[in-house]
C-alpha cells in the first residue's frame, strides 16, 4: 500500500506575519515525522498541493492521501483537496469537505452546537464595526476570525474590554482575516482540549488534556492566545491526564464525542472546552489538528497513553481504511 503525505505550498505569501512563517515551518516538520512513523509499513512520499495533484498521485498510483492540507486562499480552503479527492475518487485521511467546512467556520459550528443542545459561550459576528452598536454580548469579549486555527489571530489584544479597544480590534481582523469577525462570551474557567480518534462505533477519547495558565507572565490573559502557544510554551503547564473527577471526565468526554459526531467528524479532530460551574463548554472543533510531535496538543494526548504517537499516526491511517472498506461493502449490497 502506497500512502502520500499532501501539504500545502508555504503560506507565507499570504499570511506574511510570524504566524505565517511558524505555520510553514511546522508543516514541514511534521511531513518528515509522519513519513518517518507511516514508512515503517507502508511506501510513503510527500507532495505539494498544486494543480496537478490529481494526476500526480495517479501517476504514483497512490492508494491513500494522508491530508494535512489547510489550504491557502479562499473561505472554504480547508474543503479544497478533499473535495479534490472526493471527485477523484482517491481515499483520504481525516474530514469530508462538509465536516471541515462547519468545523472551520466556527459561526456555522457554533450554531450546531446550540441548536444540538452542547453548551458554547453566547457570540455574534459583524462585517463592519457600524454593527458594533446592536452587539448583545457583555464585556469581556474575545475577538477572532471565524475560519482560522492554531490560535492564528486570537492574540493578547483579543480579549477586550470595554468598546474603543472592540472597534480598534475589529477594525484591525478586517484588514487581515476574511470577514465577518466573531465575538464570543469570554468564559471564565479552567480550559481543555479533548481527542477524538476513529468513526462509528469505533470511536475513542484520548486522555483529556488540562491547559494550565497559572505560572504565565501577569502582564498576558490567562487564555490560549498566539503568544502563549509560540512564546510561553515553557510557562504553560500541561497535565494530561486532566485533573478530573470522574462524574466531569465522563461528561467532557460525551460532550466532545457528541460534538464531534454533530458536525460529521472523521478520522480524528480536537474538541477545545472551557469548563464553569461545572458545565463544559465548547469553544471549538480542529477538524485538522497539528500533528507534530511532543507539541501539538493530540499528540501530547497520544504520548500520554499506551497509543504513543506512532499509535496516533497509525490509527488514523487505520480509521480512514476501515471506513472506506465498510464504505465498499455497503455499495456492493446496494448494486
Amino acid at each position: 500500500m502506497k500512502v502520500a503525505i499532501v501539504t500545502d505550498k508555504p503560506r507565507a505569501k499570504y499570511l506574511p506575519t510570524e504566524e505565517g512563517l511558524l505555520e510553514d515551518r511546522q508543516k514541514r516538520e511534521t511531513v518528515a515525522e509522519l513519513k518517518q512513523v507511516l514508512s515503517k509499513k507502508y511506501e510513503c512520499i510527500d507532495l505539494v498541493l498544486d494543480d496537478n495533484i490529481v494526476s500526480k498521485l495517479r501517476r504514483e498510483k497512490v492508494d491513500l492521501v494522508f491530508n494535512l492540507c489547510n489550504g491557502i486562499r479562499g473561505e472554504s480552503r480547508i474543503s479544497q483537496l478533499p473535495a479534490i479527492l472526493e471527485y477523484a475518487g482517491i481515499p483520504y485521511t481525516s474530514s469530508s469537505p462538509l465536516g471541515h467546512a462547519l468545523a472551520y467556520n466556527k459561526i456555522y459550528s457554533c450554531k450546531i452546537f446550540k441548536q444540538s443542545n452542547i453548551p458554547t459561550p453566547d457570540f455574534t459576528y459583524v462585517y463592519d464595526i457600524k454593527e458594533l452598536k446592536n452587539m448583545n454580548i457583555e464585556f469581556p469579549i474575545l475577538v477572532k476570525p471565524k475560519d482560522e486555527g492554531s490560535s492564528r489571530g486570537i492574540d493578547e489584544g483579543s480579549l477586550v474590554f470595554d468598546m474603543n479597544s472592540l472597534k480598534s480590534k475589529v477594525q484591525k481582523e478586517l484588514r487581515v482575516y476574511n470577514p465577518p469577525i466573531m465575538l464570543t462570551e469570554y468564559i471564565e474557567g479552567r480550559e481543555f482540549t479533548v481527542g477524538v480518534v476513529g468513526n462509528g462505533k469505533d470511536i475513542s477519547v484520548l486522555p483529556i488534556l488540562e491547559i494550565d495558565f497559572s505560572k504565565i507572565p501577569d502582564h498576558l490573559s490567562k487564555f490560549y492566545s498566539f503568544e502563549v502557544k509560540s512564546h510561553y510554551g515553557d510557562k504553560t503547564i500541561y497535565h494530561v491526564p486532566a485533573r478530573l473527577d470522574k462524574d466531569t471526565k465522563d461528561l467532557i468526554e460525551r460532550t466532545a464525542i457528541k460534538a464531534y459526531n454533530s458536525l460529521g467528524m472523521r478520522d480524528y479532530a480536537r474538541i477545545d472546552f472551557r469548563l464553569k460551574d461545572g458545565v463544559p463548554y465548547v469553544l471549538e472543533i480542529n477538524s485538522l489538528p497539528g500533528l507534530k510531535r511532543g507539541h501539538s496538543d493530540i499528540c501530547k494526548m497520544a504520548e500520554a497513553c499506551e497509543l504513543g504517537y506512532d499509535g496516533l499516526i497509525m490509527k488514523i491511517v487505520d480509521s480512514a481504511i476501515e471506513r472506506y472498506l465498510s464504505q465498499d461493502e455497503l455499495e456492493d449490497k446496494s448494486v
